[in-house]
């Protein structure tokens, strides 16, 4: 009998952070949600979870601090050994132009975007490296090879990282019995955006004609998480709709 699938999930309750949880609820995980502030988005959240036969431990945090890192999986404790980590907490900083972005602005975008996710692949690799391995699924964006222009450059450059840290990690724990890969959506009907109608404005430059769904992107991290992409480590899976 496999062992049960406990998964952490940071950034989990809204967009494409709360999608990923109810599809990986759906399919059998139990869940530990990470959330920075909005807990009663967390606990709607998990409700849904709990409500298809999963358990699940929301927990609020700051990803770029290391001890609320700690917490969020220390958290895990109750539901079992970790399993998987999706990376999914991120901002996007200052919009505009470099030349005008604010430092400190930038600054906390690289904090949560790229230290968040290295703080948190860590605490996952330790864990997991001593308790019969795992899988890591990181949540990266076109715009890490599209470089965002006139929007937030200094977003595509963490992007570009979390990639970049994808393909390392993925060779520096293969035989520790870990996988790392990573899901690059475009643009996703969210609330990330700083114009909500983003994602209909920029619909005609897609090759499909549209923004993606919150749940064509869990799709894509489910099967990463899967038996199914047991031979799959370092892949950067583009769900970009042709971008």
């Amino acid at each position: 009998m496999s062992r049960p699938r406990v998964t952490v999930v940071t950034g989990g309750s809204r967009g494409i952070g709360a999608a990923v949880c109810l599809r990986l609820a759906a399919d059998g995980h139990d869940l530990v949600l990470g959330y920075r502030s909005d807990a009663s988005a967390a606990e709607e959240v998990a409700a849904a979870v709990r409500a298809v036969g999963r358990r699940c431990v929301t927990v609020s945090g700051d990803t770029s601090d290391e001890a609320a890192v700690d917490r969020l999986f220390d958290a895990a404790a109750e539901l079992g050994p970790v399993t998987a980590l999706v990376n999914n907490a991120g901002i996007s900083g200052p919009n505009g132009r470099l030349a005008d972005a604010d430092a400190r602005g930038l600054s906390r975008a690289l904090d949560v975007n790229v230290l968040g996710y290295l703080l948190c692949a860590r605490r996952a690799v330790r864990d997991m490296s001593v308790t019969g391995g795992g899988a890591l699924v990181n949540i990266s964006s076109a715009a890490a090879t599209l470089g965002s222009p006139g929007q937030y450059v200094h977003y595509a450059a963490a992007k570009a990282a979390v990639e970049a840290m994808t393909v390392g990690l993925s060779k520096e724990v293969a035989t520790d019995g870990i996988r790392v890969n990573c899901v690059a959506p475009g643009t996703v009907w969210t609330e990330f955006h700083e114009d909500p109608q983003r994602p209909a404005k920029v619909a005609p430059g897609i090759p499909m004609g549209r923004a993606g769904r919150p749940e064509e992107i869990a799709g894509a991290v489910s099967w990463l998480l899967s038996e199914d992409a047991s031979y799959t480590t370092g892949a950067i899976l583009r769900v970009a709709g042709g971008l």
